[in-house]
């Protein structure tokens, strides 16, 4: 499907800015018309060119008319997101966010953070599995108390053993977890925290402006990296719990899950790619809060630039330090 301008046939898109849908063209808001596509998922409903789709791309952009398209088939049925954060940050807000953080990195090429590099940047949804969990864990350790004193020429030390035990009840929602394999895991975690109060039904008009994949892995496949994430974030909160002592030795911890559910759906990211001597930089934007994840290149001509620069200015400062030592004294 395609969103078209009801006042003048141009694609509209969604804009982070107005947090509406917006025709670029006449500048127009809420004047979308929603056309579907043809059938045929890799022609364009609007041009009927013939638009490179890969295996689980569910929204791009048409090379021959730039209209942004959403692949009805991939967000419908078993695809069909349960929620969603839309972008709230839009592409020039992002480019200023990466110059505004990498400026002072002297050392970059001189074309890192151009116009025309970043303006190379695109705004994709990635597919999330969320998990909830009601969870209760039963704790059992051995703590220590340790007493030091002087009593005239003699030191004591008592050491005092405790039975700690804690049994609680834990819910935890919308775990989050990334299923897409093109998408590093560790980066998607860094991405974190999302505020999740801007979590709202899918709705495919958000798509049109942007990128999106539908999930590659399933729910089952990636609970693992839930489970984890509860378990420490639990083993976090008995530690909390059980403070107050010198040490303390754990002798049982038994969780239970006693209620578990997951939920698909789509949080923004920006995605920079720098290429520079044949390597890739890649750099990613949470598409709502605006976290950078990422290390700026650099510039060995630079650094040798640089070196050569304060060398020469050492060598005229010596140079001059020896002919003032020449100068005859009066």
């Amino acid at each position: 499907m395609v969103y078209k301008c009801v006042n003048c046939g141009g694609n509209v898109v969604y804009s982070p800015e107005r947090h509406k849908m917006f025709c670029p063209f006449c500048e127009s808001e809420g004047s979308e018309e929603q056309k579907k596509g043809n059938g045929e998922m890799s022609i364009c409903p609007d041009c009927g060119g013939e638009v490179p789709v890969k295996e689980h791309t569910s929204a791009t952009q048409c090379p021959y008319c730039n209209n942004y398209l959403i692949l009805d088939e991939r967000v419908e049925g078993e695809y069909l997101p349960r929620m969603m954060i839309p972008f709230q940050m839009g592409k020039e807000t992002c480019k200023q966010s990466l110059r505004d953080k990498f400026q002072k990195n002297i050392f970059a090429p001189t074309d890192f953070l151009s116009e025309a590099r970043l303006d190379s940047m695109e705004g994709t949804y990635v597919p999330f599995w969320f998990y909830d969990y009601d969870i209760n864990a039963d704790y059992q350790g051995e703590g220590t108390r340790v007493k030091n004193w002087t009593s005239g020429n003699m030191s004591y030390t008592e050491t005092s053993y405790y039975d700690v035990r804690r049994n609680v009840d834990i819910n935890f929602q919308d775990i989050p977890v990334d299923a897409s394999v093109a998408m590093p895991d560790d980066v998607m975690d860094l991405m974190e925290p999302y505020d999740y109060r801007q979590l709202t039904d899918f709705e495919p008009k958000y798509l049109s402006g942007f990128f999106a994949e539908k999930y590659n892995m399933g729910g089952a496949e990636v609970e693992g990296r839930a489970r984890k994430k509860m378990t420490d974030d639990t083993d976090a909160l008995i530690r909390n719990q059980t403070g107050g002592y010198n040490s303390i030795r754990q002798i049982r911890n038994d969780v239970s899950i006693k209620k578990a559910e997951q939920k698909y759906g789509l949080l923004p990211v920006w995605k920079y790619i720098y290429q520079y001597k044949g390597k890739q930089y890649p750099f990613y934007v949470n598409g709502q809060t605006g976290k950078i994840v990422g290390e700026a290149p650099l510039s060995v001509n630079k650094v040798w630039a640089y070196g050569g620069t304060i060398w020469a200015c050492l060598m005229v400062i010596c140079t001059c330090i020896g002919l003032l030592g020449t100068l005859p004294l009066f």
